[in-house]
């Protein structure tokens, strides 16, 4: 079966996050960092990063994996979210194409 695809939103507890994060959430972030790195390189993310709105910065990914299971056991497992950080949404994506950054 084919990996199905996911928007992935990552929700900081205030607008105001990316510029007032204090010392032990930036910790926290640090390890949520290593986790998207690491489900980078393990291939279930086509994409991640910041997305600077208006309204205060968020994370996104695009999420690569067999269901919609697996989708949300991967924002369960974000160290951000088990610290009770951040919460997060997930919504299935058609993926039409893609092109890489290289």
């Amino acid at each position: 079966m084919p990996k199905q695809h996911f928007h992935f939103k990552l929700i900081p507890p205030r607008p105001t996050f990316a510029q007032d994060a204090s010392a032990e959430e930036l910790a926290i972030m640090k390890k949520h960092s290593d986790y998207f790195d690491e489900q980078f390189r393990a291939g279930k993310l086509l994409l991640y990063g910041l997305v600077l709105a208006q309204e205060g910065a968020f994370g996104i990914g695009i999420l690569e994996v067999e269901n919609e299971a697996e989708a949300r056991e991967f924002g369960e497992n974000d160290p951000s979210v088990l610290a009770g950080l951040n919460r997060f949404e997930i919504a299935p994506m058609k993926v039409t194409n893609a092109r890489s950054r290289v």
